[in-house]
């Protein structure tokens, strides 16, 4: 056969523009145009440039559209994909058609965006965290420290110091020598506070920094503590945490991966909850291995400076690794990364840096 006759014919429907019932027909699709054949009608033929092909979705069937407002559709998608190639019609859209019907592409577009989206939490979010902290005004940071202490109050996790006026007295007065050497600006103030209050577990033997430069240390730790230089090291690496802006770099690693999570799961009424959970975030949250080596660094230089030794700092984290109820649960000098062990070799390998 030659000429159009032989042109493959492509079965499927026929809609005339006009009423919306289809009519069974078939297409035959050549090199210059397209020919419907309806039972009992004459033939219908139009030049391929005025047939429009649209792209191609899994599971739809193909439609050719034509310049009178009618449509062929069909299931046979290989026939209309092989004219389109042959026109040129619709590569792009066609490629993407196959990735779509493609499980090995859908599922390989599945791992790559879990490994960019891996990518971005583990690596890209810590570092907007850490460049959003850097540039929050002071005066934003106050009111940190103010709902987050409302939350501790709240919950009954701290309540009022139980240490004596001149103990207290003594403990500020080397906390004003540590705030003074951190410098920054920032709104310093030691709160001695139980850490166990009306007999509860509370949040123990425990110190941590707020944004704004409020320091919270029980008076379990000060009980652990056997001489004052060791609880004096434990508030400078709380003054790193402050003035290196830790706690408010997690805060906002902790928003920012619920507001992915949010987008991911199209649950918009837990992302208005975010502002109420800024204060769990701060006392919760913990830090990151890269802050808490910076802060003993921070710790150990302030200990080499008054004392030449890192010593007190490493004897009162290798006793809180061993206390009962150390860490209560909640981050502070010890439940965070790295390890104890590693903590305490790397300042000793500070100290003999120094030495």
């Amino acid at each position: 056969m030659s000429g159009r006759d032989s042109w493959p014919e492509v079965p499927g429907v026929y809609f005339d523009g006009q009423v919306s019932r289809d009519h069974p027909a078939t297409l035959q699709l050549g090199p210059d145009g397209a020919r419907l054949r309806l039972p009992g009608r004459a033939d219908h033929h139009w030049r391929a440039a005025d047939v429009t092909v649209d792209p191609a979705l899994p599971g739809v069937r193909r439609a050719l559209s034509f310049p009178d407002g009618s449509r062929f559709e069909t299931t046979d998608h290989a026939a209309v994909r092989d004219w389109e190639s042959r026109q040129g019609r619709n590569r792009l859209l066609g490629g993407v058609a196959r990735l779509e019907a493609s499980w090995g592409a859908a599922l390989g577009a599945v791992a790559v965006t879990g490994a960019l989206l891996w990518g971005f939490v583990t690596f890209g979010l810590p570092v907007l965290a850490r460049q959003a902290a850097a540039v929050t005004p002071q005066g934003v940071l106050a009111t940190f420290d103010r709902e987050a202490l409302t939350v501790l109050e709240q919950q009954e996790l701290v309540g009022p110091s139980r240490l004596s006026a001149a103990r207290q007295a003594e403990l500020q007065a080397a906390f004003r020598d540590v705030s003074a050497w951190a410098g920054g600006g920032y709104g310093y103030r030691l709160l001695l506070r139980d850490g166990e209050p009306a007999g509860s577990s509370g949040l123990g033997a425990n110190a941590f920094a707020l944004p704004n430069g409020t320091v919270v240390m029980t008076d379990q730790l000060v009980e652990l503590g056997r001489s004052d230089r060791e609880l004096i090291g434990v508030l400078a690496h709380e003054a790193g945490h402050v003035t290196q802006r830790h706690g408010l770099a997690s805060v906002y690693q902790a928003l920012g991966l619920g507001l992915i999570v949010t987008a991911l799961t199209g649950d918009v009424v837990s992302a208005s909850t975010f502002a109420a959970a800024v204060p769990v975030a701060l006392v919760q949250g913990g830090y990151s291995r890269a802050a808490e080596t910076q802060s003993d660094r921070i710790a150990a230089r302030y200990l080499l400076e008054r004392y030449g030794t890192t010593r007190p700092l490493q004897t009162i984290l290798a006793r809180l690794e061993t206390a009962e109820g150390g860490a209560g649960g909640l981050p502070d000098l010890l439940n965070t990364h790295p390890g104890t062990d590693a903590r305490i070799e790397h300042l000793r390998q500070l100290e003999d840096a120094a030495r």
